[in-house]
């Protein structure tokens, strides 16, 4: 399986043919190679409401016919502007055919804000996907702070590869991720959500270095580059 990182918490998963990404942002990411026109898939999973998260989710889900699965009220939302959605909740599955994603808990916030009409439109809870493809797990963490149920979620769960936020202060920061990295017992790690923005900044060689002691591979991938999963090489 090809894991393409896009920049900010943007990755996309592609093996024989399907394709899946997860939060694009791409219009207005300043780390961003690809453009949401290039962009070829089936589904888009959106983690929660936020711009920085759902930015091209429309665009790309019409160019492609693709569907878009979030949350309820996030699905419902985007359905609005003549998408299909497929809108679930924390702990259900959905079947994609080729694979299934489950989504679990994130703490964080989710709305879109309209600054003109001081308005902010709440978009349900925040989440993750754990995504069961062929034979690999892969969680994308969503942005989320550390919280206790990692352990739950990794002892129910081999994964083998995790995608965990690293850039502090609206999300857990390196140490703490990488201590979300051994609760959730994963194989690989590669850290999204750094390094967009000022306020993000992280140096994500130095957060796998840290992995490695644990025994953990780091893939601090750039924006564009890509890594195969495996499950021999994990």
């Amino acid at each position: 399986m090809q894991l393409v990182y896009h920049g900010h918490s943007c990755v996309q998963l592609s093996e024989g043919g399907q394709s899946v990404i997860v939060d694009p942002f791409l219009s207005g990411n300043p780390a961003a190679v690809a453009k949401a026109e290039d962009i070829r898939v089936q589904y888009i999973l959106l983690t929660h409401g936020h711009g920085d998260h759902i930015a091209d989710a429309t665009a790309i889900a019409k160019a492609n016919d693709a569907t878009i699965v979030a949350t309820f009220e996030l699905a419902n939302y985007l359905s609005w502007n003549g998408v299909k959605t497929i809108g679930m909740n924390l702990g259900g599955t959905a079947d994609l055919g080729f694979a299934k994603v489950k989504m679990v808990h994130a703490f964080h916030s989710s709305s879109m804000i309209f600054e003109d009409e001081r308005k902010i439109v709440y978009l349900g809870m925040p989440g993750g996907f754990l995504i069961y493809w062929n034979d690999l797990t892969i969680l994308h963490a969503g942005d989320t702070g550390l919280f206790g149920d990692m352990k739950m979620i990794g002892e129910m769960n081999k994964i083998d590869c995790a995608l965990l936020p690293i850039g502090d202060f609206f999300t857990m920061g390196p140490d703490d991720a990488v201590i979300a990295a051994e609760w959730l017992r994963a194989k690989k790690v590669v850290p999204i959500h750094y390094n967009t923005f000022p306020g993000i900044a992280q140096d994500a060689a130095a957060f796998s270095a840290k992995l490695k002691e644990r025994g953990i591979e780091g893939l601090p991938l750039k924006p564009g580059e890509s890594a195969e999963l495996t499950k021999s090489a994990l």
